[in-house]
């Protein structure tokens, strides 16, 4: 790590004098970063973490259907947690490269990787989401189908939120300066988007309904106290592609809560094609914030300054303190 002069002087309490340290310019040996950035790959990683979480409420939506007896609820939600499932594997395997990696993953349990544990909790849930997809679709064995739901919509929350805690686990600034926050943006964020499948269903979607809205309400607020307390690394979530993606993800989550309010007090097919539109629009904004944490992270890894402003903060206030 290196500082250098920016050539231009500073002026010091507006009397003319001249500072003699210069500004300072973060950059590092040879121009490499400090931080080693993650090569996953877009859009395979951000992805997985949308899919993922709108895969998982899904499930745990068509359980309880199950239970209160809301069929169409049910046969949504057990689809579209199927869809999730096999698209993310799709998309993990796509980033390891070769079908066989996805397969080498399942061999041991690393905790401090989010692809294999990603693995462990998505093999199981995909078989389980698969039985009850086929059950719902054949209309066979009906009582394996109703167990492997259940099973699926236990397993449902690990996939909501884990991702969250593992990227928080990692040394990326952006990701690890959010680690009290980013589980409730990912756990709000996959219920409006699970929330916002179940729209997509006729008959009574109220748990839905209450899920999708509850969902957003956490997705806007959590990413708001993310973005205050982080301190330095709020540049990565507010600036460049990163902070569009953000800021297109609240105006998609607020429109999508608003309709499906909307939705719920108009009759009729204006009503259900408020809910369908607010279910979109509830996805859009779930998939938007799962790329623009991603991408708020990647730029954070690749910029020294992420890494050495708050290393400096933190000595200087201890150095205060003491």
């Amino acid at each position: 790590m290196t500082a250098g002069t920016t050539g231009r002087g500073r002026h010091k309490g507006g009397r003319g004098e001249q500072l003699m340290v210069p500004d300072a310019e973060f950059s590092s040996y040879y121009g490499r970063p400090i931080l080693k950035s993650p090569t996953w790959k877009v859009p395979d990683v951000p992805l997985y973490l949308y899919l993922g979480g709108a895969a998982g409420v899904s499930a745990s939506l068509a359980a309880l259907a199950d239970v209160t007896g809301r069929p169409e609820l049910r046969r949504v939600g057990r689809f579209a947690a199927l869809g999730g499932a096999l698209v993310s594997v799709g998309a993990l395997i796509h980033d390891l490269g070769r079908p066989k990696r996805f397969l080498h993953m399942l061999r041991v349990i690393k905790p401090t990787s989010p692809l294999s544990v990603g693995s462990w909790i998505l093999s199981p849930f995909g078989t389980l989401s698969g039985l009850a997809a086929a059950s719902e679709l054949t209309g066979i064995a009906p009582g394996i189908g109703r167990l492997a739901g259940f099973g699926a919509g236990a397993v449902g929350p690990a996939m909501t939120t884990y991702t969250a805690v593992l990227l928080a686990d990692t040394a990326v600034p952006a990701w690890h300066e959010g680690f009290r926050e980013l589980p409730f943006v990912f756990a709000g964020s996959a219920m409006a988007a699970g929330g916002g499948m179940g729209l997509l269903a006729a008959g009574d979607t109220r748990p839905a309904w209450r899920v999708a809205v509850a969902g957003a309400v956490l997705e806007l607020g959590a990413t708001a106290l993310l973005e205050r307390r982080v301190g330095y690394a709020r540049k990565a979530y507010t600036g460049g592609r990163a902070g569009a993606l953000l800021r297109a993800a609240r105006a998609a989550t607020v429109a999508g809560a608003a309709g499906a309010v909307v939705g719920r007090l108009v009759r009729g097919r204006r009503g259900r094609a408020l809910s369908i539109a607010a279910g979109v629009l509830l996805n859009a904004g779930s998939a938007a914030t799962r790329f623009g944490v991603f991408d708020a992270g990647m730029v954070s890894s690749r910029d020294p300054s992420y890494t050495v402003v708050p290393q400096r903060e933190r000595l200087r206030d201890r150095a205060d303190g003491a």
